[in-house]
């Protein structure tokens, strides 16, 4: 006897539920499409590193040389020297209080000052060793007077006038040293750009080789994404975004380690002040202390690595995919195109 439909709906949900749940799909976590370390781009980081680290360090060092050469420029520039010799008819203390008089009468003089016999001393001292009595010896005295450096004075003038009141008297501007200053810092500075531009265009030739030996072991992974159908721009972008991650890290590094260097020598000559050999390195080469522009051409630097090596990596890239689609039209044609 047939069951009536009624009864076939009641076990319908019955039997539903003695069957077992099928098991929920779950999707695969998608890997990237380049391994996220390897040897080619650790080698390829710790290049960048040490190319980042050159940089950022002869920067600070032009940046220093700059600043150094033009404080001393400024202290030069800011003073002027009358010089007395000694003659046997001269008062020598009347005749420097006159020439500082004289002198200050000029616009553009702000100050004078006369050097006094134990000032002169301790400044012949390394020569003529201590204990100097300057009335045994014909030593010239000299008073040095502030000048403004927006406004100087009119030096010809003050040397005629000098000259009339007291023969003995002669003025140094110091013009030639500054001319020589000037010139010494041109040149230091150019140097030091050179040593840059030099240092620049091995870290371009560095992270263009590095770049593309580091995307030649995985041609392949081009080749694959380019014969499913992948989009150039799609594939170039992957390999950007790969590279971008590790000259980001490799320049950062290299940049960090700089910074730290200059940071660490000025705290350390900050630390040492007043001995003998942080007194001559302070004399010589100034502070080492890079100031804010400098960090930030160090940061500069940082960005410029790490955008050259992106821009580096998607050209390559476009150019292997190039080369692949040359190879499939016409297989026979080898010229031009790397192995």
């Amino acid at each position: 006897m047939t069951e009536p439909p009624s009864s076939n709906l009641e076990k319908a949900p019955a039997q539903a539920a003695a069957q077992p749940k099928r098991p929920e799909m779950r999707v695969r976590p998608t890997a990237p499409i380049l391994p996220p370390s390897n040897i080619q781009g650790n080698a390829l980081m710790v290049v960048i590193s040490i190319m980042a680290f050159l940089a950022c360090l002869t920067l600070g060092g032009v940046s220093m040389v700059r600043s150094t050469a033009a404080s001393w420029e400024s202290q030069i520039s800011r003073e002027i020297t009358i010089q007395i010799k000694p003659d046997d008819n001269l008062d020598m203390e009347k005749a420097l209080t006159q020439a500082r008089d004289l002198a200050l009468t000029f616009v553009g003089t702000k100050s004078g000052q006369i050097v006094d016999e134990a000032a002169t001393a301790r400044l012949l001292e390394p020569w003529l060793g201590p204990g100097l009595d300057l009335k045994d010896l014909p030593v010239p005295r000299l008073v040095v007077i502030t000048i403004d450096e927006s406004n100087p004075p009119d030096f010809d003038a003050m040397r005629g006038l000098l000259k009339d009141s007291i023969p003995q008297a002669s003025l140094d501007d110091h013009r030639t040293w500054v001319d020589r200053l000037v010139s010494m810092a041109h040149t230091t500075v150019l140097i030091g750009t050179g040593v840059l531009l030099l240092v620049f265009s091995a870290m371009v030739l560095t992270v263009v080789f590095a770049t593309r030996g580091a995307l030649s072991g995985n041609r392949h992974i081009v080749e694959v994404l380019h014969f499913v159908g992948a989009e150039s721009s799609f594939v170039a972008t992957e390999f950007q975004k790969h590279f971008l991650k590790i000259s980001l890290k490799g320049s950062a590094i290299g940049s960090a380690l700089a910074a730290l260097f200059f940071a660490t020598a000025g705290f350390w000559q900050s630390r040492t002040l007043a001995t003998p050999e942080t007194d001559q390195a302070t004399a010589l080469f100034g502070t080492f202390s890079v100031g804010v522009l400098g960090y930030a051409g160090i940061f500069a630097t940082m960005i410029v690595i790490a955008l050259l090596t992106t821009v580096t990596a998607r050209l390559t890239v476009m150019r292997t995919i190039y080369e692949i689609d040359t190879l499939r039209s016409d297989p026979t044609r080898t010229d031009g195109i790397a192995s």
